[in-house]
């Protein structure tokens, strides 16, 4: 397969469900070869073979255990014979307030969510040195800029993630890597699917995500393809321009305001 990343070599983190396999197969669609990255290894295995191109790997792991992500760099390289291309897409969302949520609760979600885009870059980043620039997507949420209530840890960790971003792009621009940030709005992933179900109320989950999808002007939820396509598009030569950057895949959802006046 030829095309704008033929011959790339990407590392996907939580690649194998949802916007992660999303963004995988975006790449995978431009000629990329993947190195999926997990804590699942059936699901991992099981997305290899979806892809099926013959230019995907996996690294079981956990993204917020520092020595998992040097053996996933380090696994990358030995397979693939570099890094050009990192997407941050591992998350969780557990509900709470400061109030309500345990300690652990807290210092699990900013693990994942943010502190893993530290340390694939701590140890991708070298690697990209060597090859004269790469480029790093961080998927980062609608909800790093405005927010939901009863998610502290998650809208935390996600700003996070956009101020992680912009400091990244400064940082080694002279290196030729570019780094971006996507905020999705509701996108049907089984993370989405979870939290439809525990918020049912007479309802089934098809309808819920369906209410949700009709809070977005553009009049439903998002796939994991739509936010796929920006990614392969941050990740590509296209997007020489572009970085430091934060790109909303959100349906609209942030473009109108709460109060809505009469017809």
């Amino acid at each position: 397969m030829t095309g704008e990343l033929n011959g790339k070599i990407a590392i996907v983190t939580g690649g194998a469900t949802g916007i992660g396999f999303g963004s995988a197969v975006a790449l995978a669609e431009q000629g990329a070869n993947l190195v999926l990255f997990g804590p699942d290894e059936a699901a991992l295995e099981a997305a290899v073979a979806r892809l099926g191109s013959g230019r995907a790997s996996h690294v079981v792991g956990d993204v917020s255990r520092s020595a998992d992500v040097e053996r996933l760099v380090a696994q990358t390289v030995s397979r693939w014979g570099g890094v050009d291309i990192v997407v941050n897409s591992a998350a969780i969302q557990p509900y709470g307030t400061v109030v309500t949520m345990d300690e652990e609760g807290w210092d699990r979600t900013l693990a994942i969510n943010l502190k893993g885009a530290y340390l694939t870059g701590h140890y991708a980043i070298p690697q990209m040195q060597k090859r004269g620039g790469g480029a790093i997507v961080n998927i980062a949420s609608v909800q790093g800029i405005a927010c939901q209530t009863n998610v502290a840890a998650y809208v935390a960790s996600k700003g996070g993630m956009l101020a992680l971003t912009r400091a990244m792009a400064l940082d080694h621009a002279r290196d030729g890597i570019r780094v971006n940030a996507v905020c999705p709005g509701s996108i049907d992933t089984p993370m989405l699917r979870f939290a439809a179900s525990e918020n049912l109320d007479g309802h089934t989950e098809d309808q819920v995500i369906a209410s949700w999808g009709a809070a977005h002007p553009i009049g439903r939820v998002g796939l994991p393809e739509d936010v796929g396509a920006m990614v392969a598009f941050l990740a590509g030569p296209r997007a020489a321009f572009c970085t430091g950057g934060e790109y909303k895949v959100d349906g609209g959802l942030l473009a109108k305001i709460g109060v809505v006046l009469p017809d």
